[in-house]
């Protein structure tokens, strides 16, 4: 595959629980190009969600290689993994994490502070990034005064912030009603086709039929992996 972003293989990872192990993640090779957006889908406990913070480097392999742009981010040390996730990586969750304290603006701010950007350039990023996400006139808004569906659209606008090489997202959906999740949606469409390589975890058949690209996992392998069908 030409211009790889990500790539795998033979990732493995393992739990110990008491004198049973549990084989999570069994063997994955995988390779994702740059500007696609993947979907792995699965039934619970299939291994989906550990694969991504695999990925993401948020958890580290039992045994395997993940290699983002070049780097192994297996290898990293904790810090060195930190620093590379606040650079190059945008994570998305289902539940919102926004700082509650905080407005939309300082929430999407953020990361950038974390990343040493100046304070006129973070601000004048998060007004942009507010705006794309279609909530310029909620600058000052806290979360408590957000919808669900706002909160989550700050929290993608957040997770852009420092222009990421990949954006993950963990069920992006789950905690939204159906048409708030069909206006989610919509909007991660948007940021693919503006160049920005997704990765989703999820078990909304609509979210997953957006992704150009469909990864099936069961029982800590990969069953299936095909272009989706338009």
């Amino acid at each position: 595959m030409s211009d790889l972003v990500l790539s795998t293989s033979e990732l493995r990872r393992d739990y110990h629980m008491g004198d049973d192990v549990v084989h999570a993640v069994r063997g994955v090779s995988l390779e994702i190009a740059r500007g696609e957006y993947v979907a792995i889908v699965g039934p619970s406990g299939c291994g989906k969600s550990t694969m991504l913070n695999l990925l993401g480097g948020i958890d580290r392999p039992t045994s395997g290689a993940v290699t983002i742009d070049g780097a192994r981010v297996d290898r990293m040390s904790d810090r060195e993994s930190t620093r590379f996730r606040l650079h190059h990586l945008g994570f998305v969750f289902q539940r919102f994490y926004l700082m509650p304290a905080l407005t939309a603006l300082e929430n999407i701010e953020l990361p950038m502070a974390e990343a040493k950007v100046s304070r006129g350039e973070r601000v004048a990023r998060a007004r942009e990034l507010l705006a794309y996400v279609g909530l310029d006139a909620r600058v000052e808004h806290r979360p408590a005064q957000l919808s669900g569906g706002e909160q989550q659209r700050v929290a993608i606008a957040r997770a852009l912030a420092n222009r990421p090489r990949v954006l993950f997202a963990d069920e992006p959906t789950g905690e939204l009603d159906a048409h708030t999740g069909t206006e989610m949606i919509a909007l991660l469409e948007q940021v693919n086709r503006d160049g920005t390589t997704i990765v989703v975890v999820t078990h909304d058949d609509v979210l997953a039929q957006a992704a150009r690209r469909v990864v099936h996992m069961r029982d800590g392998v990969v069953i299936d992996d095909r272009m989706a069908t338009r």
